[in-house]
C-alpha cells in the first residue's frame, strides 16, 4: 500500500467519500453567494449611478439600467446561492455578469487576481485584478448548477415537499 492509500483510507474512515461529495456545495454556496450578494450591496450603499458612470465609460449601452440591473441580479442571485433556491435560473445572469466582468474588465490585468506593485511603510499596494476570481465564481456557480445545491437547501426541502404530494 503506498501513501495515497493509506491516505484516503484513512480519510474514507473519518469521512466516506459520499458524505464529503453530499455536503461539498455547502462551502460552495456559502462562498459563490456571499461574494455575489457583498459586490451587489457594495454597489449599492455606493449608489449604482457611480457604478453606472463607469459603465458608460466603457461604452455600455443603457449604464443607469444595466447598472441597476447588476446590482440587483447580484444581491439577488447571491441570496439564491446562500439559499440553494433555483441556482440554474439565477445562474444564467450571473454568468452573463461574471462574462462581462471578466473580458472588459479583468482581462486587460492577465490571470492574477494578486499583483504586488510595492511594499511601502504604509503597506502593500496592489495593482489592478486580473480574471482569475472570476474564473473561480463561474467554476462554483458551473459545479452548484451540474451537481445541486446539497442538503440544507431550499430546492431540496422543496422537491422532497413535491414528491410526497405526488
Amino acid at each position: 500500500m503506498n501513501l495515497q492509500d493509506a491516505l484516503r483510507a484513512v480519510a474514507n474512515t473519518l469521512a466516506p467519500a459520499e458524505l464529503i461529495a453530499r455536503w461539498a456545495p455547502i462551502p460552495v454556496r456559502l462562498i459563490v453567494g456571499y461574494g455575489f450578494a457583498e459586490h451587489g450591496f457594495a454597489k449599492l450603499l455606493r449608489g449604482p449611478e457611480h457604478f453606472a458612470d463607469i459603465l458608460a465609460a466603457m461604452g455600455v449601452p443603457a449604464p443607469h439600467f444595466t447598472s441597476w440591473m447588476v446590482v440587483f441580479f447580484e444581491i439577488l442571485g447571491g441570496g439564491a446561492v446562500l439559499l440553494g433556491v433555483l441556482v440554474p435560473l439565477m445562474a444564467v445572469p450571473m454568468i452573463v455578469i461574471l462574462l462581462f466582468a471578466a473580458l472588459t474588465v479583468h482581462l486587460p490585468y492577465g490571470f492574477s487576481s494578486i499583483k504586488l506593485l510595492a511594499v511601502t511603510p504604509a503597506g502593500a499596494q496592489f495593482g489592478q485584478p486580473g480574471y482569475e476570481t472570476d474564473l473561480l465564481y463561474l467554476g462554483g456557480i458551473l459545479a452548484l448548477v451540474i451537481g445541486g445545491s446539497g442538503p440544507l437547501s431550499v430546492d431540496r426541502r422543496f422537491s422532497r415537499w413535491l414528491r410526497a404530494r405526488c
